[in-house]
């Protein structure tokens, strides 16, 4: 894959290594956006059909990057958090259960289980890490046990990128008959992810980061155990025939089928909704895989002898290649590091003891090796 800055507005100068904080707009993304806005300006354009054609769209582009084979359990969202509210809600109310989560697991993903927790005189379980990403890992399967209710992760740590090993622990999950909820958002778009392989009961996903889309805007997919779920919101669109505008005063008790019931109010935004679809569109273009490889030989430029210079980094078979977190030698200040990036015009971003590098495709070897400098000035 050839580097695709061409299709970003981006400063020469400037080298942004920071996806994982938010992505820059893609020029076609910010064009659907314009659009959108003119189409709000002329309301006489907007027609029935276009309150649900668009946002079915959108599931049929996101269940393709995900590989799931239905595309009405995927719910469009604001947030993370309402995601994460939306299974919550859906839980049983059981008593003498436990819960597993990482250790400093993104807030959005974790101050719901733990409020479920104290509600419900349930044990919250938050595994620390424990040295490398394999014993991480191996600790957080181990917590598992047959009193587990639910076991919440990412696919990758948000702080520094450590992989989890969603297969086993997911294995391991269902066989306690435990919910697994993986907080998508640090990968999907830029990490291959596979529906059919992992069986989570949830997925959720912001789309302001790999998936390149705006703000305000995220996508969820459900499995078969929330089917008959009650949703957060009881907004008209979620109701059974809702497309027909002159019956709804002729109120439906059944929802719309599969996770749409899910879908936040408004859920039809005629500005974010073609934004996050010419997103998705472009990353299906690239391939997720082929994002991946991209982003494996810009990090392998970058971290090739950062161990001799004093720096650590996780194995790589448990790394993600599109975000990684360097940590500095115990000689060098924080501070000192996050000044000597402001001098070159480098973004990353600094998260608990790591620096966090995110590189995607709009980056270019011209970024890695301004980047490596910086390293190598902090420690000489």
């Amino acid at each position: 894959m050839n580097n695709q800055r061409h299709l970003f507005t981006l400063p020469d100068d400037f080298h942004y290594l920071n996806c994982s904080y938010m992505s820059p707009l893609l020029k076609s993304v910010e064009e659907a956006g314009i659009n959108g806005i003119r189409l709000k300006r002329e309301p006489w354009r907007v027609h029935p059909d276009d309150f649900f054609q668009q946002s079915d769209e959108l599931r049929n582009l996101f269940a393709r990057i995900i590989n799931t084979s239905d595309p009405m359990n995927i719910a469009i969202i604001p947030s993370v958090s309402y995601g994460m509210a939306v299974v919550a809600r859906n839980l049983p109310n059981s008593s003498g259960k436990n819960i597993v989560v990482a250790e400093e697991q993104f807030p959005s993903n974790y101050y719901p289980w733990l409020r479920y927790a104290r509600s419900n005189n349930t044990e919250f379980r938050q595994i620390s890490r424990h040295g490398s990403g394999a014993e991480w890992n191996k600790a957080i399967n181990e917590a598992i046990d047959e009193n587990t209710l639910l076991v919440a992760l990412g696919n990758v740590h948000w702080t520094d990128g450590t992989l989890f090993d969603l297969k086993t622990i997911g294995e391991k999950a269902r066989s306690a008959g435990a919910y697994f909820v993986i907080d998508g958002t640090q990968s999907i778009g830029a990490l291959p992810f596979d529906i059919a392989e992992i069986q989570p009961d949830a997925l959720i996903c912001a789309g302001y980061k790999w998936l390149m889309g705006p703000y305000s805007i995220g996508l969820a997919y459900f499995s078969e155990r929330f089917t008959n779920g009650i949703p957060i919101e009881e907004n008209w669109l979620l109701r059974e025939e809702s497309s027909d505008f002159s019956q709804l005063v002729n109120y439906k008790n059944a929802y719309q089928p599969g996770a749409v019931r899910f879908d936040v109010g408004e859920r039809s935004n005629f500005i974010l909704v073609p934004m996050m679809e010419a997103a998705l569109q472009q990353i299906l273009d690239w391939g997720v895989s082929n994002i991946q490889d991209y982003c494996r030989a810009l990090s392998d430029e970058l971290i090739d002898n950062l161990d001799a210079l004093g720096y650590k980094i996780e194995d790589t078979a448990y790394r993600a290649d599109h975000i990684f977190g360097i940590r500095l030698p115990k000689h060098v200040k924080t501070e000192v590091a996050k000044q000597k990036f402001q001098d070159k015009n480098i973004s990353v971003s600094f998260r608990g003891s790591a620096i966090r590098v995110a590189p995607n495709v709009y980056n270019t070897r011209g970024d890695i090796e301004i980047m490596r400098s910086a390293l190598k000035e902090l420690v000489e």
